[in-house]
């Protein structure tokens, strides 16, 4: 019983963390901080801290072999550089309710590149589901911003988070194999010094240009609820619960992360919801459920009666 409870609890608080990085971010962005600098951050935080971690933990093991060490750039470009860049970029051109809606569609991509990349078949109720999902998504791409919510370029921004929700399901497809054969701080040291390489030339002028001397206490510490909370706790969090969560549970989990954001951006008065918004996320919703359902399984065929 108290291992349910724990596994629920870590779930949980992983869905809470992302919910209120949506409004979180909009405070630092952009008065404060670019959102290249704020990655930056992140990234070289989340990179000292693996990497420490994987010396004490699992000190002698490297990842090994050419297949192995591309699928460990690939990862790292996908899950940590451009997953980051692409999601506080455009984070900060549109609304939290939007941004936390488009993240939602990552399942759907996670099944088109396992049908791509691993053969995986694609059934029927898959194929509607991406389709359902895929006219949530554009609908909400093509809308314009609630009524009250600030946004500079919501299309533009839009956008950004369709291509993060891409990146980050392809990578949890490239990751996968890596996470089986490696320890995970083994592997989440190596992808996050290979998105440092990428990330880190890209947002350190915006990095070095911000002017921390006039951070208010409240910047500074959502600035270490970025680094700390959404970086290195929920990937923690997300590797223990991985390991004891069935599909099904994580399933919901999915759907409570939008929800959480949702109330979060509405009670801050970062965003409004509207009918609008509901419609296109039901559609979503109902996308995600589909191709994340597991097909019924086929009935054995009775064995001939021996003679």
């Amino acid at each position: 019983m108290f291992a349910k409870i724990r596994l629920h609890a870590a779930l949980f608080l992983v869905s809470l963390i992302y919910a209120g990085t949506y409004s979180l971010a909009k405070d630092i962005m952009p008065h404060y901080m670019q959102p290249l600098g704020i990655v930056t951050l992140r990234i070289v935080g989340a990179t000292l801290f693996f990497s420490l971690l994987q010396l004490v933990v699992a000190p002698g093991e490297r990842i090994r072999g050419r297949a192995d060490n591309l699928r460990a750039i690939a990862s790292g470009l996908l899950g940590i550089a451009l997953n980051q860049l692409t999601f506080f970029a455009g984070l900060n051109l549109t609304t939290p309710i939007n941004a936390s809606l488009l993240q939602t569609v990552s399942p759907i991509v996670v099944v088109l590149a396992s049908a791509v990349l691993l053969k995986d078949k694609i059934t029927l109720p898959k194929l509607v589901g991406i389709a359902l999902g895929a006219a949530g998504a554009a609908a909400l791409i093509l809308s314009r911003p609630s009524n009250g919510a600030e946004a500079k370029d919501a299309l533009l921004g839009n956008v950004y988070l369709l291509l993060n929700a891409t990146f980050f399901g392809l990578y949890l497809v490239v990751v996968a194999p890596l996470m089986k054969r490696y320890h995970a701080f083994t592997v989440l040291a190596r992808i996050f010094l290979v998105g440092a390489v990428v990330a880190v030339p890209l947002g350190l002028p915006q990095a070095t240009a911000a002017d921390y001397g006039s951070f208010p206490l409240y910047i500074w510490g959502e600035l270490g609820y970025m680094i700390f909370f959404l970086t290195i706790l929920a990937y923690l969090l997300n590797n223990w619960a991985l390991k004891y969560a069935t599909p099904a549970l994580l399933g919901v989990y999915i759907y409570l992360q939008p929800v959480l954001a949702v109330f979060i951006a509405v009670v801050a008065g970062k965003d409004v919801f509207t009918w609008d918004k509901a419609w296109q996320a039901a559609l979503i919703f109902v996308g995600v459920w589909l191709v994340s359902k597991k097909p019924a399984p086929t009935p054995a065929a009775p064995e001939p009666a021996a003679s």
